[in-house]
């Protein structure tokens, strides 16, 4: 059996793969590794559990609520909420945990569980594998005034959660018409009210959620309904949420697409010009377009990668101590502000930009273009010798050699199936088609299971 902690918390089919059960002996076993790390020490353990607007994630947060105040630790339950609305309330609350349940912008079927420590940072790998341990352990239970309470708060928790993203912009929305795509999700509300707050004109759509429609056919994964939108509304932009609201891509008033890369890089360079990025450091993934890092290059800023996932973006911002990083996903960490992605942060901010230089969403993404991207997905191969088969390295340097400054290939093996994929970036799009092609043959034939 493999871990069960992925690298964004415990994630799978709800009722079946993410049980009730389950929620309670890891809500239990999260408490127990707290307490043995002296996290409890000399107070009342809290607590506070969020969710994202999914059915199952009704009688989970009830599971996770119960497990936690069996084991002694007061828990405030704050309703339908984003994820770094929970990761926001853990820091300023001063509670020892925050909980979320959600699967973000998988479909509904799905959920999942993802823990905060106190100051709403996701737990270490070495904490997640010691209350996985500790699950089912027998344990001496507490009774009486001992037991932990379970209290409501939904109002006052997003209302401060607002005023907390409101206040990070430096300047006023008002000049501005924003459509907003919330995806039927965990922002259907407070992403609405802050933007509002900061004085723009909003147009929302896709903010009824049902418990049954979150994700569908709507938000980030889904960003045509909000290119309509833009149009039909003649907005200065549009941007789209996914489920839990920890991502946001943008669209243009023509209708065009702006996705996390060229937000990351309209933000840098707003930070750098107040002088808030430090390091003059943008954190990126392997899987950031190439046209970022050149447009970056260009600007003096500097670009460090990381492995896909924006644990590991986190981690590079925190021991580098830089101010900015993200996927091109539209997962983007302003750390200054949010201890993990937050899709509203992330529009309030590219808004605010938007608004400050009275330019155009447009005009300011032209100055983050995106290479050509192609990516081959190659199977029925050993995807263990991808980076040690001597006709697969040389194809690579040879394509390499042959694409320059302007042009990257990158191979990245499955982590789980007979599967590698080539992804080729370059200045022209028959280019890059005919390199992948070319570089995914090699593949096959010199890895073919």
């Amino acid at each position: 059996m493999g871990r069960l902690f992925g690298t964004d918390g415990v994630r799978g089919v709800a009722n079946r793969d993410v049980t009730a059960e389950l929620a309670l002996d890891l809500s239990v076993a999260a408490a127990h590794v707290l307490a043995a790390s002296g996290a409890f020490a000399g107070h009342r353990p809290r607590a506070v559990i969020g969710r994202d607007p999914r059915a199952s994630g009704e009688f989970l947060s009830a599971a996770v609520a119960a497990g936690l105040a069996s084991a002694g630790v007061d828990v405030v339950n704050l309703g339908v909420i984003p994820t770094p609305g929970v990761a926001h309330l853990t820091g300023t609350r001063e509670v020892d945990l925050g909980v979320m349940l959600s699967a973000s912008h998988n479909p509904m079927p799905d959920n999942g569980i993802k823990f905060f420590a106190r100051g709403g940072h996701k737990l270490d790998d070495d904490v997640e594998d010691a209350i996985e341990a500790r699950m089912r352990e027998p344990w001496e239970r507490p009774t009486g005034a001992a037991v932990g309470r379970i209290t409501q708060d939904v109002g006052a928790a997003a209302e401060q959660y607002v005023e907390h993203l409101v206040s990070t912009i430096p300047s006023d929305l008002g000049s501005l018409r924003i459509v907003i795509d919330a995806a039927n999700g965990a922002a259907s509300e407070v992403a609405p009210a802050a933007l509002r707050a900061a004085g723009a004109d909003v147009v929302v759509i896709n903010a009824s959620p049902d418990g049954r429609n979150i994700n569908e056919k709507c938000g980030s994964t889904h960003p045509e309904q909000l290119q309509a939108a833009v149009v039909a509304a003649q907005a200065h932009l549009g941007v789209a949420l996914d489920g839990d609201a920890d991502r946001c891509l943008a669209v243009d008033g023509e209708g065009h697409l702006v996705d996390g890369d060229q937000i990351m890089g309209i933000l840098a360079l707003a930070l750098r010009e107040r002088g808030e990025l430090a390091h003059d450091t943008l954190v990126t993934t392997v899987m950031s377009n190439l046209g970022l890092q050149l447009a970056m290059a260009d600007a003096g800023v500097r670009t460090v990668q990381t492995g896909v996932g924006d644990r590991y973006v986190l981690e590079e911002m925190r021991s580098g101590g830089f101010t900015l990083g993200g996927e091109q996903s539209g997962h983007l960490i302003l750390a200054r502000h949010s201890t993990t992605g937050d899709g509203t942060l992330t529009a309030l901010q590219l808004a605010s930009r938007v608004a400050a230089t009275g330019r155009s969403l447009a005009d300011l993404a032209a100055q983050v273009p995106r290479l050509p991207q192609v990516l081959v997905n190659v199977s029925g191969v050993d995807r263990t010798r991808a980076g040690a088969d001597e006709g697969v390295l040389a194809a690579v340097a040879a394509a390499e050699a042959e694409l320059g400054r302007e042009g990257r290939v990158l191979l990245r093996p499955s982590g789980t199936e007979p599967v590698v994929r080539v992804m080729v970036e370059a200045a022209e799009q028959e280019v890059a088609d005919r390199m992948a092609a070319r570089l995914a043959e090699v593949v096959q034939a010199r890895l073919a299971l």
